[in-house]
């Protein structure tokens, strides 16, 4: 669930910041600059681990700040593909349920992965699993806030890097997309002792 990447990028230190500790202000500067932020194809980045290297910090003409190249590890939320890891449901809608898991929000369960057979109930706006009981079907409603165990199918990245608002012919775009999760977890469900953790206890 959580994995330790090696980063590196050019951290600059403001003159206000040269009083304390370089090594602070380095932590500090990445930390503001990283951490509950989604890196493309690297994951949430959650927090600094260690600095592995320092190199050389220059100051350009006409700024007063140091600028350093800077190797470091950040540990990052990032499940692999087929890992089972325990939610709660935030949202349905008729064509997934919405999954979080407090520091995470941005988690999927499409509708063809949830027990089959599932349905969508319009009137409790919940989906419920069909469960067959002996000749008896029962209504087992995925109700909001309840505790969910799913499995890691896939995982989406998404560049939310500012695109120019001008076409090709200079032309001003609308801005009528709808803005896309960066870093998207997709699950199911569909398997024995997934789902909620209600439907499989025995106690």
């Amino acid at each position: 669930m959580f994995v330790l990447v090696e980063m590196k990028d050019t951290v600059r230190i403001p003159p206000w910041l040269f009083h304390i500790n370089f090594n602070d202000a380095v932590v500090e500067t990445l930390n503001k600059k990283f951490a509950n932020k989604v890196v493309h194809n690297v994951g949430l980045c959650v927090t600094l681990w260690d600095i592995i290297k320092l190199d050389e910090s220059f100051i350009f003409p006409g700024d007063g700040a140091s600028h350093t190249v800077v190797h470091f590890h950040f540990v990052v939320f990032r499940p692999f593909v087929d890992e089972i890891l325990i939610g709660k449901i935030k949202s349905c809608c008729k064509e997934s349920v919405q999954v979080t898991m407090g520091f995470f929000d941005d988690i999927t369960i499409p509708a063809e992965s949830l027990q089959h057979p599932s349905r969508f109930v319009d009137k409790e706006q919940l989906w419920a699993w069909e469960y067959q009981m002996e000749e008896e079907k029962h209504d087992l409603y995925m109700d909001i806030g309840e505790e969910v165990r799913f499995r890691v199918s896939d995982e989406i990245f998404v560049d939310t890097t500012p695109s120019s608002p001008e076409n090709a012919a200079g032309e001003e775009i609308a801005d009528t997309e709808v803005k896309k999760a960066p870093y998207t977890i997709v699950g199911t469900i569909s398997e024995p002792g997934l789902g909620l953790l209600s439907w499989w206890n025995t106690g």
